[in-house]
């Protein structure tokens, strides 16, 4: 949660903050700190590429998990839940990524340590997932794995 705060702090949006209001947001940000404003100075040049390259990792983030793209692609969410296995699944400051047998893979955030070793010694992760994790934390899409 620390990080879509963080996300949300640096682009100055809050959670209730529509995606039109986003992208304008951000294209200001950019406008204001694009490398191509600071040619003749060099130092603030490459603090300005820090910065936009900021902007522009938060901006996909909250896209990413704002509810009009998840309203999207709920249906295909859905269907993964219901229809596919866990392939995969990792656990890292307190954010969990599941890689479905159907090439699919989602961040779920904010999700505390105790949850992720019910997980583990779950009998059926896929079920664990669909009656404990899903639906109750913030998710994102990261891909889905195309096979060749």
């Amino acid at each position: 949660m620390k990080k879509i705060l963080d996300y949300r702090k640096l682009l100055g949006v809050t959670k209730t903050t529509e995606l039109k209001e986003l992208k304008t947001t951000y294209r200001n940000l950019m406008k204001d700190c694009h490398p191509d404003k600071f040619i003749d100075n060099h130092e603030l040049k490459d603090l300005a590429e820090v910065k936009s390259k900021e902007i522009i990792e938060a901006y996909h983030f909250l896209v990413s998990i704002a509810p009009e793209t998840i309203e999207q692609t709920v249906e295909e969410y859905n269907k993964t839940l219901s229809t596919s296995g866990v392939a995969d699944f990792e656990f890292e400051k307190q954010t969990l990524k599941v890689t479905f047998l159907d090439g699919s893979c989602y961040e779920y955030f904010d999700v505390p340590r105790n949850t992720y070793i019910k997980l583990v010694n779950a009998d059926s992760q896929a079920r664990f997932i669909r009656r404990h994790v899903a639906g109750a934390f913030i998710y994102r899409s990261m891909s889905k794995i195309v096979s060749a």
